[in-house]
């Protein structure tokens, strides 16, 4: 798998940031945080900018800035109708489990890649074999398989950013194995998609028209989810 992890046509180098913590937030974006987090069920931005009485420009800006920070997801409501399907937010979740998965990914990284003859296709079966361990230990949900994907990618840290005109495109603005990423992306981002691939089978999807290109723009990778 290619690695195009270098400076992109605006000269801003391809390809998401590194998964680590980021800074405290204010109290503005920290009030609508802990307001996601107390929901049973995920809201939309009118219905936020309602409860906490913030203005809604005020709610979208900050709705950005914590998705783009993974600390929310957002998805798109099934539609119904004429009508645009409205967008639904909900907070990520606390990442406590990033750190010993990166590490114990890394490491996976490293040994296929030295050790294989076929590290891209081993990668993804091994891929394969977590992401439906991962679906099949998370809490049953009525939602769409896409949408748990993308639930459960900014869970692990990705900071999903679900695609305005086309929700099947998934930018992964994060990345807690970053570094292996760089030095080995035919396998870290085969694990990845093996990942992606098993979770959607667990969940119902259909795992043939998801594809991962790794680097693919400035700030994120691009998957494609296809149920």
């Amino acid at each position: 798998m290619k690695n195009n992890a270098g400076p992109g046509p605006t000269g801003r180098r391809l390809g998401p940031r590194i998964g680590m913590p980021a800074p405290a937030l204010s109290a503005t974006p920290a009030a609508i945080l802990e307001q996601l987090r107390e929901q049973p069920a995920p809201l939309t931005q009118a219905a936020i900018a309602h409860m906490t009485g913030l203005h809604p420009n005020t709610v979208r800006e900050h709705l950005g800035n914590l998705i783009h920070r993974g600390h929310v997801v957002r998805f798109l409501t099934e539609p119904v109708g004429r009508g645009r399907p409205a967008w639904l937010y909900e907070a990520s979740g606390d990442h406590t489990d990033v750190p010993e998965y990166a590490g114990l990914a890394s490491a996976l990284a490293v040994a296929i890649a030295r050790t294989s003859s076929a590290p891209a296709a081993e990668a993804e079966a091994a891929g394969l074999a977590w992401g439906h361990e991962l679906a099949q230990n998370r809490a049953a949900s009525a939602d769409a398989p896409r949408k748990s994907i993308v639930r459960m990618l900014g869970d692990l840290g990705f900071a999903p950013q679900q695609g305005d005109t086309d929700p099947r495109e998934v930018a992964l603005t994060r990345c807690p194995l970053l570094q292996a990423a760089y030095r080995y992306p035919e396998v870290v981002c085969a694990v990845h998609l093996g990942l992606v691939r098993g979770a959607l089978t667990h969940l119902g999807g259909d795992p043939a028209g998801t594809s991962l290109v790794p680097f693919a723009r400035p700030g994120a990778c691009l998957l494609v989810v296809s149920e």
